[in-house]
Parts: structure tokens; sequence; C-alpha cells
């Protein structure tokens, strides 16, 4: 997963991970482990044992379903959103809009200070 520092931030963030990937077409899990890891540079990486649980969630929530096919004698279980599923992802995807809008005006305004380029920047 990711640094221990961001293991708070992340596990709020899953459901809108996982929502934001189905929302172009079915995948299978480990295509969505993929997808996130590619999103993120590799700095996250869901394990299975993380991931699983919480496709199980959002089906039991009728967020997505889940369908089995098998091909060239593999079964795999193929997650797609339902339409409860896309209105949750709209709604959560504005709210995280906004919100990373807010975080990445007072985190510059913090980075600046932090690293002594710009002390009044900060107040007194």
């Amino acid at each position: 997963m990711a640094k221990r520092s961001g293991q708070e931030l992340l596990r709020g963030s899953l459901d809108l991970m996982v929502l934001s990937v189905l929302a172009d077409g079915a995948k299978y899990g480990y295509l969505i482990q993929k997808r996130i890891a590619e999103a993120s540079r590799d700095e996250i990486k869901l394990q299975t044992g993380t991931l699983y649980p919480l496709l199980h969630r959002l089906e039991s929530s009728k967020l997505i379903r889940a369908r089995w096919e098998e091909a060239q004698g593999r079964r795999r279980c193929w997650y797609e959103l339902t339409a409860k599923g896309r209105t949750r992802l709209g709604s959560q995807a504005s709210q995280w809009r906004s919100i990373a809008r807010c975080m990445d005006e007072l985190v510059a305004v913090a980075l600046r200070v932090t690293k002594g380029a710009d002390h009044a920047a900060g107040g007194a």
C-alpha cells in the first residue's frame, strides 16, 4: 500500500479509487490493482487482502456488480459499476475535487514556508 504516514488518507479514498477505475468499463481484480498502481506511479499498491473485501462491500452496497466469465480455461470475476455506483462516483468525485483544490492551496503555502522560500507567506 502507501507509506505508513499516508495510509489513513488512503483508506478513506479507496472506494473512490476503485469506483473511478471502473468508470470506463468492467475490470477484474488484477486490472484494478494495476490501474491504481499506474495512476499513482507505483506509490499505491493495493494488496489483494484489501481489494477483495472492498469489492465485496461495494457489491453488497449495490454500487458494483460482479459476473464470472471463463476465458482460456480460466475463471475471472469481472466488476462493473451499477447505476447507483455511477451516481455515487459522481458525487464523491465532485466532493474530492473541492477538497483537493483546498488542500493544494493550503499545502502549497506550507511547502513554501517549510522550505524557507517565503517565511512571510506564513504570517506572523
